[in-house]
């Protein structure tokens, strides 16, 4: 019987490529960064052939580190940066320009015109999703017009895509043009009710039908492996945007347990079980996962920019030359000194939904430096999460037991203890940190009969650190008042 089990993890900023034995352990890892491109403010682009290449390496170079042969890798999961928009020619496999990326903010005025219609609320009844330029419909949309390509996508002559798609179609046997549930749930088109795309959508976006994938599970069969990527074919069985693959990988399978992902950005997920919970605080209903046909929905509220600030202190910024040297610089000082930094570079997320909010460093004194402001990005982070945290109490009625936290920042310990104290709840860190590639690769494992249920999936998570709340309720509630104060001088700033 085969040995392992492989996931292609597709981010923002890097393609990963990681290897599991059955139980869950990892074998190796392999990363590979990829550049950001930038051609005008707010608008963030990839090359695709960047992230084909970076994929493809990483994963070579995963197995090469294993030692093994690929022929006992028994399957492979896919996930994948969601919404990122890729639109490519169905016979050449060229994409007509660079992929638009999540944080890209320029369908913002596509998104206001869609609300200053009335639309808002059709879009949110169908999709679960609040009308926001983050999601793929409007930069499939805009791709259409700039481009003049709307006639070739009538004629079925193009493939649109999000990052598995584009996966899919490039790395497996036969080029399947497919998406799973949890990202065709990100495009705004997909109707949560009735697991299709939505035609009164299409319509409003102007998207023909035939340009889009097939709807696929989260788990079963989707193609095989083109044995000239590792020499043999292997089945591909597993694919789930990063976040619902996390939700999965944390084994929280049952109503009400939560988990946060702190990478590029943080999304905070909670299982809702069979049936959609509309929120009426700011977050969006989306898929947990499809399998066997069954819908599980979640509760999800996202922060655009977690790991992301870190990185702008080291790229932009140059006050830190690693990410792992902020947490002691964060440590070498008691506090901030009343300094907070409100990341919207991109706008704002949940539970705010502001595209025109912009960074704002505010209450620095003549005595602020480095610490202050490499202390004042990591509790930043931990205030959007926790904002997250209190809008799904909000909508649920109840407080979690605890906090499941995974993603490269979780491994930062001041972050994370921050985090328990800002959220008065404990923040529990599993033994394997990369629990969005582990969710793809048990996806894949359940779907090429690794695992008989998906409850059997459970037993591979594993406990490794609890951060307790030590912070007081007074100094607590201080705390969220400074920051939810310096988040209403971000917002709108960007509007004129």
């Amino acid at each position: 019987m085969a040995k392992y089990l492989a996931a292609l993890d597709q981010g923002t900023t890097s393609s990963r490529a990681v290897l599991f034995t059955t139980d869950g352990q990892m074998v190796s890892s392999c990363n590979r960064e990829f550049p950001q491109h930038y051609p005008k403010p707010g608008w963030v682009e990839h090359d695709p052939r960047d992230i084909l290449d970076t994929q493809v390496a990483s994963l070579r170079e995963a197995v090469r580190l294993a030692g093994i042969n690929p022929g006992d890798i028994a399957a492979i999961g896919i996930t994948n940066q969601r919404e990122t928009t890729f639109l490519w020619d169905r016979k050449t496999g060229e994409c007509v320009g660079n992929a638009i990326v999540w944080q890209c903010r320029r369908t913002a005025r596509m998104v206001d015109d869609l609300v200053s219609r009335g639309c808002g609320e059709m879009i949110r009844e169908k999709t679960g999703l609040i009308p926001d330029a983050y999601f793929s419909g409007t930069k499939l949309k805009w791709m259409l017009d700039y481009y003049n390509l709307r006639e070739r996508a009538e004629k079925g002559e193009l493939c649109f895509g999000t990052a598995d798609s584009f996966l899919c179609w490039n790395l497996l046997e036969d080029r399947p043009h497919v998406t799973d549930a949890t990202n065709a749930g990100r495009t705004m088109l997909f109707n949560l009710h009735t697991q299709d795309w939505d035609e009164d959508l299409l319509k409003l976006l102007d998207i023909p039908r035939a340009c889009l994938p097939r709807v696929v599970d989260s788990s079963g069969p989707i193609g095989m492996l083109d044995p000239a990527i590792l020499g043999c074919r292997i089945p591909v069985t597993g694919m789930a945007g990063d976040q619902h693959a996390s939700l999965f990988g944390q084994a929280c399978l049952k109503a009400g347990d939560l988990k946060n992902t702190y990478g590029t950005g943080c999304f905070m997920l909670m299982n809702t079980g069979a049936e959609p919970v509309r929120s009426r605080n700011g977050l969006l209903t989306t898929m947990a996962w499809r399998i066997g046909g069954k819908p599980v929905y979640a509760l999800e509220g996202s922060v655009f920019m977690g790991g992301a600030t870190i990185q702008w202190l080291r790229d932009e910024l140059k006050i830190i030359s690693t990410a792992a040297e902020s947490e002691a610089l964060a440590q070498s000082v008691p506090g901030t000194g009343g300094v907070y930094l409100v990341p919207a570079f991109t706008g704002l997320g949940a539970p705010w939904w502001d595209s025109y909010s912009r960074g704002t460093l505010i209450g620095m004194t003549r005595g602020t430096g480095r610490p202050q402001i490499v202390r004042a990005a990591l509790e930043a982070i931990a205030y959007q999460s926790a904002d997250l945290m209190d809008a799904m109490v909000k909508d649920c009625g109840k407080k979690p037991e605890r906090l499941q936290v995974d993603g490269g920042a979780s491994a930062n310990g001041f972050l994370m203890q921050f985090q328990a104290d800002i959220s008065g709840i404990p923040v529990v860190r599993p033994k394997v940190l990369e629990t969005t590639a582990l969710g793809a690769a048990l996806l894949a494992g359940l779907g090429a009969g690794v695992y008989a249920t998906v409850e059997d999936t459970a037993a591979v998570w594993k406990k490794d650190l609890e951060f307790t709340p030590k912070m007081d309720e007074a100094t607590r509630l201080l705390e969220l008042g400074g920051w939810h104060k310096a988040v209403e001088r971000s917002l709108g700033f960007a509007r004129d």
